[in-house]
């Protein structure tokens, strides 16, 4: 792997807005006519080649799949927060609406319902039955422990979390090891593999939250290929109006972002929080490609060119969103379903229906705004980085142990080496995504406020009830900012231009051996850690003695 593929911050992540130079004197002529210093700029990094990097990113999503699928129907039963959503799910299937099978009558959720549809499909295919037995059917694919029914689209989407992480990485930083790094420490960070083997909402969040934003880094990179290819067709952006700016071409990869972000929004409304964040990234990231091509409007351009696709962004998202409720509007038996009729009120087919969904939209964000009963595990954001009260979604001091007294316990608690990085992690980012002026560090940092800052000021405001799992969309743009600093510390902060003197070879062999010994050593830590707490990830039953050791912050943890 050369120099230039591992670079974290390579002379062409250098800011995109910073003035393009002159070309120095004595330098050959820039090949097509593109500068040598632009060409770096505009693609530092081909993501598309390096067919190795698949065999590494397939043993990473091996890893994730192996430690998310085994013995997935551990433990029996419904557990925390599956009580609902694998219910609903089943309402959903059999039904098309969430539904309450004791009482006969639809029930009333506050969630969207995208994430229970998912649910669903591993219902669908390996069966479902309820606590009471009062509800059951047979797998269409095989019929096995009811659990693997409700949990098995979780595994999935926790398994494509991490190979989305591991490519949007490589891609970032240009490294398959960074990206491997990346992938492996979400594969195995506790929090993200309990959601993962759980019938909850947020691990679906989390995945349609990454993956937005991975489109959105290979529509910068699509963009900024177009641009280089237009000046190498003899295109030049220091010309005014239309001459200086791309033609028409439809951005496939920014189309998908916004269906990906109304997935993020059907399965919770928190995701709204990250629609400023997207949008930013649209318009920083066309500006600084202009900026860095030598635009003479850069700003007034990116408005003229990108204010539609905007538009087009939320407005596919709207769609999105609405058609992930064609199960309720396409019944007669959902909650408010028919709410205007219900009201002696005229109820038009198309109209009433829309108007009866918004009513029911009202009825859901007063419920949430109105949130505050007190929970056992309830929590603070300040408190959730440094896993100051974890959930516990299962706990049983039953089984066979080979001691008089057993434990065992499914905490929802990250990995703590991994999570007690992660503020020293986000110190280091600020000030090297100022240092270096780097766009990755800028990025990441946006995503990690925008995910974590509102629940800072719904805590402050109002003492809304919230637990730790809020934090699962952030998540991935947590590891993102410690593997940015390892990358840091194993890669300086630019390279040589031509030919590198002997000397330069060897401090760089050196940074990157030291570097790569430092790094190396806290994936090992990582990998203990993680295999030390694995049993109260999963539920496994354990001497309660060795229970109790995994309890490090006492009560705290209990």
């Amino acid at each position: 792997m050369t120099l230039a593929a591992t670079s974290v911050a390579s002379p062409e992540a250098r800011p995109e807005e910073a003035t393009v130079p002159e070309q120095p004197s004595g330098i050959p002529a820039p090949r097509d006519g593109v500068p040598d210093h632009i060409r770096r700029r505009l693609l530092p990094f081909d993501a598309r080649r390096d067919p190795w990097s698949w065999a590494i990113t397939g043993f990473v999503v091996a890893v994730a799949a192996l430690v998310r699928f085994v013995n997935l129907s551990n433990p029996p039963g419904k557990i925390f927060d599956e009580t609902y959503y694998a219910k609903d799910a089943y309402g959903l299937l059999s039904k098309g609406v969430e539904w309450n099978y004791k009482d006969g009558t639809a029930s009333y959720v506050v969630h969207p319902p995208l994430g229970k549809w998912l649910i669903s499909i591993g219902e669908w295919m390996f069966g479902y039955q309820d606590a009471d037995g009062n509800v059951s059917a047979a797998g269409h694919l095989w019929t096995a422990a009811p659990e693997l029914g409700w949990r098995f689209s979780a595994a999935v989407a926790g398994t494509i979390s991490v190979l989305i992480m591991v490519r949007v990485a490589r891609r970032m930083f240009g490294s398959t090891v960074l990206g491997a790094a990346a992938g492996l420490l979400l594969a195995l960070d506790g929090f993200h593999l309990v959601l993962s083997r759980t019938a909850i909402l947020d691990i679906f969040l989390l995945l349609f939250i990454l993956a937005t934003f991975a489109a959105l880094v290979a529509d910068r990179d699509s963009r900024r290929r177009r641009w280089l290819t237009a000046m190498e067709n003899g295109l030049d952006p220091t010309r005014l109006g239309r001459a200086g700016r791309l033609g028409f071409a439809f951005p496939w990869w920014r189309l998908a972002a916004a269906v990906l972000f109304g997935c993020a929004v059907s399965v919770k409304w928190s995701a709204l929080f990250f629609l400023p964040a997207f949008l930013l990234l649209i318009l920083w990231w066309e500006y600084g490609a202009r900026r860095t091509v030598g635009a003479r409007h850069p700003i007034r351009d990116t408005l003229l060119d990108e204010f539609g696709w905007l538009v087009m962004f939320v407005a596919v998202g709207v769609v999105v969103y609405v058609g992930s409720w064609s199960g309720w509007l396409l019944s007669d038996d959902g909650f408010y379903r028919h709410w205007l009729a219900d009201s002696n009120r005229p109820e038009p087919a198309v109209i009433g229906a829309l108007h009866n969904l918004w009513h029911y939209h009202e009825e859901a964000f007063k419920f949430h705004e109105g949130l505050d009963t007190r929970h056992t595990y309830q929590s603070w954001p300040w408190q959730w980085l440094l896993l100051g009260r974890p959930v516990a979604f299962y706990w049983s001091n039953t089984g066979a142990c080979g001691a008089d007294s057993c434990a065992s316990e499914v905490l929802l608690l990250g990995t703590p080496v991994l999570w007690w990085s992660f503020l020293p992690a986000l110190a280091a980012l600020v000030w090297l995504g100022i240092a270096r002026r780097d766009w990755r560090a800028g990025a990441i940092l946006l995503m990690v406020f925008v995910g974590l800052a509102p629940w800072f000021y719904f805590a402050i405001d109002n003492g809304r009830t919230m637990f730790s799992f809020y934090t699962a969309p952030a998540l991935p743009f947590l590891v993102l900012a410690v593997v940015y600093v390892l990358g840091a510390i194993m890669y300086p902060a630019s390279r040589p231009t031509g030919a590198p003197s002997p000397e330069t070879v060897r401090k760089l062999a050196d940074r990157r051996l030291v570097g790569g010994v430092i790094a190396g050593a806290y994936l090992v830590l990582f990998v203990l850690c993680f295999a030390y707490f694995f049993k109260v990830f999963v539920g496994d039953v354990m001497p309660y003695a060795d229970w109790s050791a995994r309890m490090w912050l006492g009560s705290r943890w209990i």
